[in-house]
């Protein structure tokens, strides 16, 4: 991605953090909720590779490509899991990987120079799907961090309160506010990305 090398390490903490944190919430002993945090940690690590500064690291076209590839076949999974209960995560997470394979396609469509594909002047992609992308998810960005905000400050939500440790508490993994926090952390990354683009 294009922009200062110092907001793309930021970028490649935020989503390295988010994406591992993801593999911990797969212990979760709900089916579904293994299922949503193995996409997100997918994503997590995937947009913290494509994160690193690239005169750092520019890798081949064809990674590029296979990215698409590897995006391509999450869209699939989530689309296929949208015909189930839980549409809007699975929308919002086939929304999330087509973006991923957009951005993955993009850059291996543009010309490449000395440095890979930095060098290349001008903005990678179509500025309208970009565009696009942007208003989507700064509006999922701002709707999820005005539904965290309630979470935050209740004492009896899910998982709190003084019966955090007893018969019946939700697990730190299945926390809904937990989960809502790092798919905001992952929508903020996403448009930060889309805007380096």
């Amino acid at each position: 991605m294009h922009g200062p090398a110092l907001a793309g390490w930021l970028l490649v903490a935020l989503c390295t953090a988010t994406g591992a944190y993801c593999l911990l919430r797969m212990r979760s002993p709900v089916a579904e909720q293994r299922s949503a945090a193995g996409g997100e940690a997918l994503m997590g690590f995937g947009m913290a590779v494509m994160a690193v500064p690239a005169a750092v690291f520019g890798p081949p076209r064809w990674a590029w490509w296979a990215y698409g590839v590897v995006f391509g076949t999450a869209a699939v999974r989530a689309l296929w899991n949208a015909r189930g209960h839980a549409r809007a995560h699975h929308l919002h997470h086939l929304v999330g990987t087509l973006a991923m394979v957009y951005m993955a396609v993009a850059m291996a469509a543009a010309p490449a120079g000395s440095a890979g594909h930095a060098a290349h002047a001008g903005p990678a992609g179509a500025p309208l799907v970009t565009g696009v992308l942007l208003l989507y998810f700064a509006g999922y960005v701002l709707g999820a961090g005005v539904r965290l905000v309630p979470a935050a400050g209740s004492v009896g939500g899910p998982g709190g309160g003084a019966g955090a440790g007893g018969v019946g508490a939700v697990a730190w993994g299945d926390r809904a506010e937990v989960a809502l926090a790092c798919r905001l952390a992952m929508g903020i990354g996403m448009f930060a990305m889309l805007l380096t683009m």
